[in-house]
């Protein structure tokens, strides 16, 4: 069974993810196209981070930042082992409620353009193109997108 519970983005099975996707992100895209969220700010009040795991093993990460009039996706990733299996799917679930929880009616959020599965993943959950949002800039290797809930 999925558990997915708000942890603090500082536990050592979030960290270790969120450092592979840092990574992943650092080998794909230029500095100047990377928006992640270093651990520390993961960890503000206005962000709701949360894991998702089974047993004890920690196979993804997804955080909800609550924005004046929108909650904005941050930090999705999950285990390459545990792709595939409901992890992603159990975390938007929760991310969402989080933002309803929140008073959020609208959702976005940035990817990059080579995040394929990510894209299918958003899609299916609801999500649409959209423009550039908040502090961001159009970036060649930049997709956004926006989901009413």
């Amino acid at each position: 069974m999925i558990v997915v519970e708000r942890t603090d983005p500082r536990h050592p099975g979030a960290v270790a993810l969120l450092q592979q996707s840092h990574a992943l992100m650092q080998s794909l895209f230029p500095p100047e196209d990377n928006f992640y969220l270093d651990i520390n700010d993961l960890a503000a009040d206005h962000i709701h981070f949360f894991t998702a795991r089974q047993g004890d093993s920690i196979l993804g990460t997804g955080a909800v930042a609550i924005k004046d009039g929108y909650g904005e996706i941050k930090s999705m990733f999950v285990d390459q082992a545990a792709r595939g299996t409901g992890v992603a799917d159990a975390l938007m679930r929760q991310l969402e409620d989080a933002a309803r929880e929140n008073g959020v009616t609208l959702l976005k959020l940035e990817t990059g353009n080579a995040l394929h599965a990510a894209h299918k993943l958003y899609r299916r959950h609801g999500f649409t193109d959209c423009g550039p949002f908040g502090d961001y800039v159009a970036a060649k290797s930049s997709i956004f997108m926006e989901k009413k809930l």
